[in-house]
């Protein structure tokens, strides 16, 4: 596994940063409007941001002095992109114990 994964799947592994990714799903937030959704301190949450950002899963930018936070669809990709090999990897199990019973049954 990449040290991008890992950074990618350290980030999703806290409930808190998978809500945070729910919203900001929804529509780009502050910092203060996903700390609204909280019941945590506006720096824990800038804390799970900065998790977040260093997993690729969301981007931040600069309107002005205020940082606007945004899922990243690429991000994100990465991450189903990975999973998706073990999809392949149970349907052709699957598919291998569908013969093998089919061929019992005869």
């Amino acid at each position: 596994m990449t040290d991008h994964a890992q950074r990618s799947f350290r980030a999703l592994a806290d409930p808190t940063r998978r809500d945070i990714l729910r919203l900001l799903s929804q529509h780009e937030m502050t910092i203060a409007e996903v700390a609204e959704n909280f019941q945590m301190t506006r720096a824990a949450v800038k804390k799970h941001l900065s998790i977040l950002q260093d997993g690729e899963l969301i981007s931040m930018r600069a309107i002005g002095r205020t940082k606007v936070n945004a899922l990243n669809p690429d991000g994100m990709k990465r991450i189903n992109d990975w999973l998706s090999y073990f999809d392949t990897f149970w349907d052709d199990k699957l598919a291998d114990l569908k013969t093998s019973i089919e061929k019992d049954m005869q």
